[in-house]
């Protein structure tokens, strides 16, 4: 009987335990649904190659490899005095051509009026004289006290006397009138051109010095000072750091979780515990199997879409192709879309 008892018991327990076991495993089994969302991927390679627009022997250069750049800030320069030259060849052809613009607009002095009124006088008084002398040669030629000739003579001074007269009076109509809108307007457009000569040579003496165009680190230094320098040939690598892209990847039942501008975590196995704020500025609008760089702990078969977030870095501390973990709250609202945003993380 003790034996049966002791049996039973056992298996009374033995249910009981089941029994507990199945509830617990049933309650631990519905898990809440996780707050975030962890994707993984690495920071983005983002290099310019800074070169020169001109063409020229390199002068001088103001950093090197690992130092921090700012934006707008002066790393190279050429050897300036061909380009100095050009543009001053270039100013002096310009006022040359302003200042013939500016007579044809002021047109005839009064002094130059006068000097043609006077002109048409006095080649009215030789015209007169003509006439006079043509007709005494006429009266003289009848009675044969002159050769025909003398009269031939009369007559063609005559004929230069009148056409001077009418050369001189059009002068003085020219003079009154002043230039031609065709001549001004021609001018005008040989203004426009030597100007657009100056700027030109202005704008490439410009090009002789070269400017970072975002802040960042000099990666490279590939030229040394006199060396030629190419526009298809760069002088820095310039590595862009803050903000950082990072390249990350989400599985394709979690697309519906995020959006752009929304807030994002991100950490490194380099720096533990430590994050950096960034955002979702990008997400493809096709999708691709995952790359074999991203290491996750799910299959590798699943569709993914990419995504870009930005993550400020001001102690240059994400490197680039590092691997991180970002990690996106779900329970936030996206913000419009920042893709190629103005850097927020400019100062932080």
């Amino acid at each position: 009987m003790k034996i049966a008892k002791i049996v039973r018991l056992f298996l009374l327990l033995v249910v009981l335990g089941g029994i507990v076991g199945g509830i617990a495993f049933y309650l631990l089994g519905r898990r809440q649904p996780s707050s975030s969302l962890n994707v993984y991927g690495n920071v983005d390679i983002r290099q310019i190659q800074l070169a020169f627009h001109d063409t020229g022997r390199i002068q001088r250069l103001l950093v090197d490899e690992g130092d921090q750049v700012q934006a707008g800030q002066l790393v190279a320069e050429l050897d300036p005095t061909r380009y100095k030259a050009a543009r001053d060849r270039a100013a002096g052809e310009t006022a040359v051509q302003r200042e013939v613009l500016a007579r044809l607009l002021a047109g005839s002095r009064p002094e130059e009026i006068a000097a043609a009124r006077a002109r048409v006088r006095a080649a009215d008084a030789t015209a007169r004289d003509a006439v006079e002398t043509h007709r005494r040669a006429q009266i003289l030629a009848r009675t044969q006290y002159v050769s025909q000739q003398k009269l031939d003579d009369a007559e063609a001074a005559l004929k230069a006397a009148r056409a001077n007269l009418d050369a001189e009076q059009q002068g003085l109509t020219l003079a009154i009138k002043g230039p031609r809108q065709e001549d001004i307007d021609a001018a005008r457009s040989q203004l426009e051109a030597a100007e657009a000569a100056l700027a030109l040579a202005e704008r490439e003496l410009a090009d002789t010095r070269l400017f970072a165009p975002s802040a960042g680190v000099i990666q490279a230094r590939i030229l040394e000072p006199g060396d030629m320098a190419f526009p298809q040939t760069p002088v820095f690598t310039l590595a862009l750091t803050n903000p950082v892209w990072i390249r990350a990847y989400v599985p394709e039942p979690e697309l519906g979780k995020i959006a752009p501008g929304m807030h994002a975590e991100v950490t490194t196995d380099s720096f533990p515990g430590k994050l950096y704020q960034g955002w979702v500025g990008f997400i493809s609008p096709t999708a691709e199997f995952t790359p074999k760089q991203v290491e996750t702990t799910e299959l590798r078969s699943k569709l993914v879409y990419r995504i870009r977030a930005y993550v400020c870095n001001p102690a240059n501390e994400l490197r680039l192709g590092m691997p991180v973990t970002v990690t996106i709250p779900i329970h936030q609202p996206g913000g419009a879309a920042t893709d190629n945003p103005a850097n927020p993380c400019q100062g932080s």
